[in-house]
């Protein structure tokens, strides 16, 4: 088993891919994991590809030894984490990993392939509680008129960028958003978040007239004057980028640094979720009720949503200070 001890990103992805290739018989035991937990739980592809990539790193690390992935005990379990540790790997994501491997271990329990669980006292990480990188109202306004609406390309940008603050999107939901999912006649959007949860969002005037414009000038020109193909799921895409296919995450967020550029923002300070963010403070700032704000962003916890209860505070110590006379 590797002994490396990098300390960045990259050479963490140098170290795993010197790792020993995947042995059959623990891609069967993942392959088996994955189609139950898909059956069971209905789990979206994002969650499936994360539990897949966490449970072959092990397995790749085990190298078949003592049964295979499927056969580790609590021990291999402890000195694996220990590995990732030294590796340099963070809270985050080893957290994520103990969550994918209480997962497959508690489904080899339950489907009779193994008699003890060897992960259920896996501690985990402790993780900082950062509060959302939001950006100012002003800082929102210059970005999302970043956009050249002139061309087809950046008419259907603004109209994202409009859709993602007024309604707080993920950038999952926004790309994956089908054609039918949007009622400019209610004024709503269906979106189907993390676990195939739906909620019925408001557009918003801005967000209307965005997407309006773009479905009546920018779309058909995107489409080339051909009827858009469905995806693998049978959903027609509502943006549309090259092969009138859907635009990916990572060419959205592309796209978003670029726009944030050019409205004068440091881009590495601009992320998708950070629009996000910004749609939730600035509600909450405004007077919004927290539940209210929970059914917006889709959160199935309350305690989710309550984090920016500390963004908010913080706003309003600011403002005290700046303007009471004893501040």
């Amino acid at each position: 088993m590797p002994r490396d001890t990098p300390s960045t990103a990259a050479d963490r992805r140098r170290l795993a891919g010197r790792l020993p290739a995947l042995r059959d018989a623990d891609a069967r035991a993942i392959g088996r994991f994955i189609d139950a937990a898909w059956a069971e739980h209905g789990l979206a592809r994002q969650t499936q590809d994360a539990y897949r990539r966490d449970l072959e790193q092990l397995a790749r690390w085990r190298d078949g030894a003592g049964g295979g992935i499927e056969g580790a005990d609590r021990e291999t379990l402890f000195r694996y984490m220990a590995w990732r540790h030294a590796a340099g790997y963070q809270p985050r994501s080893n957290a994520r990993l103990r969550a994918s491997l209480r997962a497959f271990y508690a489904y080899l329990v339950r489907a009779g392939r193994r008699s003890d669980d060897p992960a259920a006292l896996l501690d985990p990480p402790r993780l900082p509680r950062p509060l959302p990188k939001a950006l100012t109202e002003s800082q929102v306004d210059a970005l999302l008129a970043a956009p050249q609406v002139e061309t087809p390309e950046g008419l259907r940008d603004r109209a994202m960028l409009e859709l993602m603050y007024a309604a707080g999107l993920r950038v999952s939901e926004l790309v994956g958003l089908p054609a039918n999912a949007v009622n400019l006649r209610q004024g709503v959007v269906r979106v189907l978040g993390k676990g195939g949860k739906e909620r019925l969002v408001p557009l918003g005037e801005e967000s209307q007239h965005w997407l309006e414009r773009y479905l009546a000038q920018a779309r058909p020109q995107l489409a080339g004057g051909r009827p858009v193909p469905a995806d693998a799921q049978g959903q027609v895409p509502l943006f549309l980028a090259a092969q009138r296919q859907a635009p990916t995450r990572q060419a959205f967020w592309q796209w978003l640094k670029r726009y944030a550029a050019v409205a004068g923002i440091d881009p590495r300070k601009v992320t998708p979720h950070g629009v996000r963010h910004s749609f939730a403070t600035h509600l909450l700032n405004r007077g919004a009720d927290l539940r209210a704000l929970q059914l917006l962003l889709g959160h199935a916890s309350l305690s989710t949503t309550q984090i920016y209860t500390l963004v908010a505070r913080e706003h309003l110590q600011r403002l005290h200070a700046r303007h009471h006379p004893r501040g």
